[in-house]
């Protein structure tokens, strides 16, 4: 029977990232067969593995979903206070977690997977995926500040001057803007800095995959084609199975009423 390294099996069962696995091993969080796993270990198929108590199912079957998130839902998996979170709208039978946030004022594209590999991969700054917003302001969007906020804005709270991007007039007060870095409400940041105030913002693409016709609260399971797309511009091994069969019918409806920090470069908007 086939073997594999323990937080590689928790990774692609969706619990988390192959480092975190490793820092809940080290904990002793994780136990297998009734013991406390130890890292490096090798499982199978048809070992027990704990996390905290439960039993993780291994998952060969990777998804990646395409999520609108709405206004007023909190990016969170724990948080008492928050009045309505992701998984309060997502239903999809099986564990997925989102990949980058958008504050609870913010709405837009989300991708979640049951891959924890992944999900690091797709986050991680120094890779320079593209994500694609747009953005309405409270003045004018002039050429000076589409100039400025392409050439990189200096945030004096963070101390950090944001990379060049792509920015884009849509409107008198909208544009659009691509960024390939996520810091902390960084479009927010970044224009208030250069003189004006986030009014609504929305993102429309996470890499190549775009929001489409999804509506708030509505979710997709992408073809197998996009997955492995994703997995090659992540340089991870291809994806594999099951990526083209959605629940019922395609787009799927949450039940949502609308409503009006991992770390902080894991923040977008």
């Amino acid at each position: 029977m086939e073997t594999v390294r323990l937080n590689k099996f928790l990774a692609r069962s969706g619990v988390c990232s192959r480092r975190d696995a490793d820092r809940l091993i080290e904990r002793g969080e994780v136990e297998v067969n009734g013991r406390r796993a130890e890292p490096g270990m090798q499982v199978t198929g048809e070992d027990e593995v704990r996390v905290r108590g439960e039993t993780v199912r291994g998952n060969g079957d990777r998804v990646v979903l395409a999520f609108y998130k709405p206004y007023g839902v909190t990016c969170t998996e724990r948080d008492p206070h928050a009045e309505k979170i992701i998984s309060d709208l997502v239903d999809y039978p099986g564990r997925v977690t989102y990949a980058g946030r958008l504050d609870r004022d913010s709405r837009g594209l989300l991708l979640l997977s049951n891959d924890g590999d992944l999900i690091q991969a797709m986050m991680k700054g120094s890779n320079f995926h593209e994500k694609e917003y747009v953005v309405r302001v409270d003045r004018e969007v002039s050429d000076a500040f589409l100039e400025k906020m392409a050439g990189g804005v200096y945030l004096e709270d963070l101390d950090v001057t944001t990379r060049e991007c792509k920015v884009e007039r849509l409107g008198t007060y909208t544009f659009r803007i691509i960024l390939t870095q996520g810091l902390n409400r960084q479009i927010k940041r970044m224009c208030r800095a250069c003189g004006c105030r986030v009014r609504s913002l929305k993102r429309v693409r996470v890499m190549h995959v775009r929001l489409g016709n999804l509506k708030p609260g509505e979710y997709r399971r992408l073809e197998d084609d996009d997955v492995d797309r994703l997995y090659r511009d992540c340089g991870l091994q291809a994806g594999t199975g099951g990526g083209g069969q959605q629940p019922a019918g395609g787009s799927r409806r949450m039940p949502c009423r609308d409503s009006g920090e991992r770390q902080r470069k894991e923040k977008d908007g």
